[in-house]
């Protein structure tokens, strides 16, 4: 008798677990698909306040995770959806302008008649506007390269004397055509980690535009100070300055204000600038008023 009551109760408790893992694993499976479809909907949060050591709750904060990394990565994705959509409207927005003068010109030459001197003041102009697109091709594959981290900044321990050098060279033509004096001040022995030829290429898209905007007879003053977190490049001038108004937009690619048009260049020189000193986790910081110049300081960290 003993071993009936035995054999009973064996199978009344294995029934009664049967039926509490049955209900268990439906309560589990039923958090599961909520999890899901809360995960679907783009719903799904994580509650640190209701977290318990269990099955269910392990599976949802893992959710939680990969619903946080599916969102990086389709915000990620959108940005650089938006992204390429800008520059394919920025590359088509400036290559229509020396396109559609490209095809005047031909059309002028090939339906009229006129003297050979005349032919080659067309030619010349044309000439002109090839040079502007190939300018603006280098310039994108140039930016590209470093949005995406095809071209890679080695950063060296080096004077920064030299990388300024580089750079004032390419504009000293330019300024003495304008009568416009140079004035630098530099400590020769400082030394600051940073890519020389890139880091130049920043300098000289600053100069170039300090330059291009200040008029016959004013002055650049180029100076260098050791800081003591950061190597400070401060480039000022007497130009036409900047409103305070679009000191944030001349940072954007392309960005030209409607009154310089009569001055050569795209709008891509300061955007470039400051991409390559923020790769090398410095900065750029812009000071200015209309009709007063314009400072430009390069901050670069002498710790990393």
């Amino acid at each position: 008798m003993s071993y009936l009551f035995a054999a009973i109760a064996y199978f009344l408790t294995s029934g009664l677990t049967i039926i509490l893992l049955r209900r268990h694993f439906v309560q589990f499976a039923d958090d599961i698909i909520r999890q899901l479809d809360a995960l679907l909907a783009g719903r799904l949060e994580a509650d640190a306040l209701k977290y318990q050591d269990t099955l269910s709750d392990k599976v949802h904060h893992r959710m939680v995770k990969l619903h946080k990394i599916i969102t990086s990565s389709q915000a990620r994705m959108a940005e650089e959806r938006t992204q390429l959509q800008e520059l394919v409207s920025d590359i088509s927005h400036q290559v229509k302008t020396p396109i559609a003068n490209l095809k005047m010109i031909n059309s002028t030459l090939l339906d009229n008649e006129m003297p050979c001197e005349q032919q080659r003041e067309f030619l010349k102009t044309a000439d002109g506007q090839l040079d502007k697109l190939d300018f603006l091709m280098q310039s994108m594959i140039k930016t590209s390269r470093l949005e995406t981290g095809v071209i890679a900044l080695k950063k060296t321990m080096q004077p920064l004397y030299d990388t300024l050098a580089s750079a004032l060279g390419g504009i000293l033509f330019s300024a003495e055509n304008k009568h416009i004096s140079v004035t630098v001040d530099c400590p020769e022995n400082l030394a600051v980690s940073h890519d020389q030829k890139w880091t130049g290429e920043a300098l000289f898209n600053i100069l170039d535009n300090a330059v291009k905007y200040t008029e016959e007879g004013g002055c650049i003053t180029v100076k260098v100070l050791d800081q003591e977190m950061y190597v400070k490049i401060e480039i000022s001038d007497t130009g036409k300055g900047i409103a305070e108004c679009h000191q944030a937009d001349i940072w954007k690619r392309f960005y030209r204000e409607e009154d310089v048009h009569d001055v050569d260049g795209i709008g891509i020189g300061l955007y470039v600038a400051r991409k390559i000193i923020t790769l090398q986790s410095g900065y750029i910081v812009v000071s200015s008023q209309p009709s007063e110049g314009a400072a430009f300081s390069v901050y670069l960290p002498k710790n990393f």
